[in-house]
């Protein structure tokens, strides 16, 4: 395990996911057509982001110059206070921590805190009317479980919290939506497999650009 100590945003931060997998994309890099002629084959999406980071491990420089969408801006002016929130409810110390990646430096996770020696924290600032309901009335986790899992296999730690924060919904004691996510060793084996399987297409990727062959067959 390799460990960033960069803060989150920052130009170093963003230097070190540069052709990175990151935990956030994990759910991208496994999708598979699951019908036609195809099935089975990565999506386009995949193979999309398969290229990026190809892309990021020749050119040493992020393919979108770290772009954010205003989301994720919002989602970063917000991470404090959610911190804070998280602290006050739990009674729980954070410790903000960078980016951490594994040995090889293929895949990474960028937790938004460590909780102890064992737990680390995962916020998010929806707006969408869609992800809080699912979270709040469904109880549905599934959108992030790979991201969760991820974190986990990455750190090695044996749970997660995962926090929705919302402070328009403090006024009905709801700015805070917690769950506590025990590690799946099933599931972090079968995500492992598939994300193998999708650095696979990134080194085919990036042996075919540095190849220089503009005629070879597009995947």
């Amino acid at each position: 395990m390799i460990t960033y100590k960069h803060p989150q945003g920052s130009p170093e931060w963003l230097k070190s996911r540069c052709g990175v997998v990151t935990a956030s994309m994990f759910k991208v890099a496994r999708e598979r057509l699951k019908t036609g002629p195809n099935k089975g084959d990565f999506t386009e999406s995949a193979k999309d982001y398969a290229f990026r980071v190809a892309f990021e491990r020749i050119s040493g420089e992020l393919m979108d110059e770290g772009y954010q969408t205003w989301q994720m801006e919002r989602g970063h002016e917000l991470e404090p206070a959610a911190r804070y929130t998280h602290e006050m409810e739990t009674g729980c110390l954070v410790e903000q921590v960078g980016f951490i990646t594994d040995d090889a430096g293929e895949f990474g996770a960028s937790a938004d805190g460590f909780i102890g020696p064992d737990t680390g924290l995962e916020i998010k600032c929806l707006v969408s009317a869609k992800g809080i309901r699912k979270l709040w009335f469904a109880q549905d986790l599934s959108e992030f479980m790979d991201q969760v899992q991820g974190g986990m296999w990455i750190t090695g730690r044996s749970q997660w919290h995962f926090a929705l924060y919302c402070p328009a919904l403090a006024a009905v004691g709801k700015e805070l939506f917690l769950r506590v996510v025990a590690r799946d060793e099933s599931y972090i084996e079968a995500m492992e497999k598939d994300l193998r399987e999708f650095m696979a297409l990134v080194a085919r990727y990036e042996s075919e650009l540095r190849a220089g062959d503009h005629h070879q067959e597009a995947a």
